[in-house]
């Protein structure tokens, strides 16, 4: 019967690191895609439809990246996160001055993508060892002043090979980077929908 039992655990481990493997590619070649279209660098406050809403074709920032790619999969960000904040409003930041929820904005607000991926997903290790962040991992930096960014990691490598490059928009449209230490890590999630 143990053996039974432990034939049958690592059966269902193999398959959660499978499924779990499957789906980081699938959002990496989605981000990937993400490069191939051009958009500008757009901060504006849009408003935009519910469920399903995005700013204009184009346009976007960096937490329209993550939205966008998880939204290929069928994870619609801008609902999950308006849920979640409806029910929990105080656990939010009030950066904002915000009283109440906004499904125009509050997806697309980088400390709000934080909480959300810490309570649904898994924070991971914040560290200077490249080998710590791998493909389908989403990363928050702060760049100073009050501004924050956040991109997701992919499967190629960096000219010298020793880390993975970035796909986020910091102002030149959706791109792959080389930029994983260029500014101080203060996220590190993993988020698979579940």
């Amino acid at each position: 019967m143990k053996k039974l039992i432990l034939l049958l655990t690592l059966f269902l481990s193999i398959e959660l690191i499978y499924a779990q493997d499957t789906f980081d590619k699938k959002l990496v070649n989605a981000a990937i895609a993400l490069t191939k279209k051009k958009v500008i660098y757009d901060p504006t406050y849009y408003r935009i439809s519910y469920p399903n809403g995005d700013v204009p074709e184009g346009r976007g920032v960096c937490t329209d990246v993550i939205i966008r790619a998880y939204r290929t999969l069928g994870y619609d960000l801008q609902k999950l996160i308006h849920e979640d904040m409806a029910k929990n409003f105080t656990k939010y930041p009030k950066k904002w001055g915000m009283k109440t929820t906004d499904t125009n904005i509050d997806h697309r607000r980088v400390p709000n993508q934080m909480l959300f991926f810490s309570r649904f997903g898994k924070t991971k290790i914040i560290s200077n060892k490249a080998a710590d962040y791998i493909p389908g991992d989403i990363v928050a930096w702060d760049l100073g002043k009050g501004l924050t960014h956040i991109g997701l990691v992919i499967n190629q490598k960096s000219g010298d090979g020793k880390r993975y490059l970035i796909v986020h928009n910091i102002g030149y449209g959706q791109e792959i980077s080389d930029c994983l230490f260029s500014f101080k890590i203060i996220g590190h999630y993993t988020y698979s929908g579940k």
